[in-house]
């Protein structure tokens, strides 16, 4: 699983890819008084190369949003996915 430190979730951008094509991309803002996490998800059946967005998810502090992007993290490693 991907570790980060806690103060580098505000600036995160994190690209998930599975044989060599990219799945997920997720990201990270700080708005001061909540952090909102977006994901682009890319189609994995389909000629589509544009994205759907899922999100956000808004969060009260920066560990829930942590908490939430290294869960999802390793759900998607568990199904064969590289995070770079």
């Amino acid at each position: 699983m991907t570790n980060f430190p806690l103060a580098a979730v505000r600036e995160l951008v994190t690209s998930v890819q599975r044989d060599g094509r990219p799945v997920v991309r997720l990201s990270c803002a700080d708005y001061g008084t909540e952090w909102v996490v977006a994901a682009d998800v890319y189609p994995a059946d389909e000629l589509s190369v544009q994205p759907s967005s899922a999100g956000p998810y808004v969060f009260d502090s920066a560990q829930e949003a942590r908490t939430f992007i290294e869960s999802s993290l390793a759900a998607l490693e568990a199904l064969g996915c590289d995070a770079a």
